[in-house]
């Protein structure tokens, strides 16, 4: 590859021109509003200047409610030899490209599984797909040259091709990304007349199930639009645990003792469900999820602070395999919890003590 169009430069789009351009693909870049696509070129994500001849592939990165007009428009003026979308949805568009009569040959659907809760290009970066999985949804009728291209495209943005069909992939966003998203949204929202006292006791398990509901609603209608079937059908699933679980919790109100412990089992069961369903979320780099010891460290919110942690923890040849920070409420001092090896925690603890930390069980 060695030219690409960029149809649509907001965060995805103008995050996979970084990509492209930093390894020497010459892009170019073009928005519906013209503002935008300027942005994007400033941050290094290619010109702004239409092509002079078709390019070797088009990534339409536009919502996915307008993804199959926006294709249509390039495919019929030949814009470039391959065709993409990124749009998080891929069963829809697909079914209103084929309504509309065009030649699917040139064109791949595809779907990088990365983002942020801000949009835009100034949001972008040229890394935000590395590592992260990139479905594609090739069909029999999928040209071998444009597969190819797609595949070029996953490698420069360094992430990691998975080959899927378009309506088993809306199913599988479903569950782990729409409809997350939406429960996210209605825990964050009983936090909106909360008394601020309540508010201020806000812990780390808050942050964390609240996290995604910071993202922008007008993006998310766009998406839910496009796969509300999938969605509803898994909401009305979780409703049925909610219904069960309230049933369960009015029974350990009840002075009956047989109904305290029909409402004991009841928890219990949701509760070990979400268990075995939790470690079934893949872990570090993909593999099997690995249980690791938490070495806490307290700390001050000044400069430098992290970067000392690690560097001790190198020095004492333990590798950290992931980190969390839990800040005090109303303290400028945090709670550092270091993931290791089970075997490594140990050691770390003893070096960390030693070099002056002040280590938490």
């Amino acid at each position: 590859m060695r030219t690409a169009l960029v149809i649509g430069t907001g965060l995805i789009g103008t995050s996979a021109a970084l990509a492209l351009s930093q390894r020497g693909v010459v892009v170019h870049l073009a928005d519906h509003d013209p503002e935008q696509a300027r942005t994007a070129a400033a941050l290094g994500a290619g010109t702004d200047e239409a092509p002079e001849g078709p390019v070797d592939l088009a990534i339409v990165a536009a919502p996915p409610a307008h993804v199959a007009g926006v294709l249509a428009d390039a495919m019929r003026r030949g814009v470039a030899r391959g065709y993409l979308d990124v749009a998080s949805v891929k069963g829809g568009p697909r079914r209103e490209l084929e309504a509309l009569g065009l030649d699917l040959s040139a064109y791949i659907g595809t779907h990088p599984m990365a983002g942020r809760e801000k949009s835009g290009p100034l949001a972008a970066t040229g890394d935000l797909f590395e590592g992260r999985p990139w479905v594609l949804t090739p069909t029999r009728d999928t040209d071998t040259e444009v597969l190819n291209l797609a595949l070029e495209l996953v490698s420069h943005c360094r992430a990691v091709p998975v080959v899927m069909d378009a309506d088993a992939h809306d199913r599988a966003v479903a569950l782990v990304s729409h409809m997350p998203q939406l429960v996210s949204s209605m825990v964050a929202a009983r936090l909106e007349n909360a008394d601020e006292a309540s508010v201020r006791l806000c812990g780390q398990g808050i942050r964390d199930v609240t996290r995604i509901a910071a993202s922008d609603p007008r993006m998310w209608i766009d998406i839910l639009s496009a796969n509300p079937g999938p969605v509803a059908d898994l909401l009305t699933d979780v409703a049925a645990d909610m219904e069960e679980t309230v049933r369960a919790l009015r029974a350990l109100q009840s002075a009956d003792e047989a109904k305290r412990l029909e409402g004991t089992s009841g928890i219990e069961d949701v509760l070990r469900r979400g268990n075995a369903g939790q470690v079934r979320v893949p872990g570090k780099h993909g593999a099997a999820p690995r249980v690791y010891e938490v070495v806490a460290v307290l700390i001050d919110d000044q400069p430098g602070q992290l970067a000392r942690i690690f560097a001790d923890a190198g020095r004492a040849g333990v590798n950290i395999e992931d980190v969390r920070i839990e800040h005090a409420t109303g303290q400028q001092a945090g709670l550092v919890q270091l993931m290791v090896e089970p075997k490594a925690a140990p050691v770390l603890s003893a070096a960390l003590r030693e070099r002056g930390w002040a280590i938490r069980q």
